[in-house]
């Protein structure tokens, strides 16, 4: 491989690497959970935008915060954390399919 083809290469590595971050950044993914009671929307930099709680997951904890059932707590608690996951997970797939994607239009010799 002569030092021109390595140029090239390292050209266009840089180059995906700069279209990898701007759409990392701009992939906006959404899950919730507990039938809609959580939702958030993360990036595909698996930044937290946004979590939005459904005010009826939450009305007997507010209306009795000094005696909150403790299992009530821990529900919302495990909600919020599977709307997390599963927002996660999506936002993995897209890099999964993003980079596929890009990886074919990489002309690597002897690949």
């Amino acid at each position: 491989m002569n030092p021109q083809d390595i140029q090239k290469m390292l050209g266009q590595a840089q180059e995906m690497q700069q279209q990898m971050e701007q759409r990392l950044a701009a992939t906006v993914v959404e899950a919730t959970s507990g039938g809609g009671a959580v939702a958030v929307k993360m990036n595909g930099k698996k930044q937290v935008l946004s979590l939005k709680i459904d005010p009826s997951a939450v009305s007997g904890l507010v209306s009795n915060t000094a005696g909150a059932n403790t299992a009530d707590v821990e529900m919302l608690e495990d909600l919020i954390v599977a709307a997390l996951n599963e927002a996660g997970r999506r936002a993995d797939e897209s890099l999964q399919s993003g980079l596929s994607g890009m990886l074919g239009g990489l002309n690597l010799p002897g690949l």
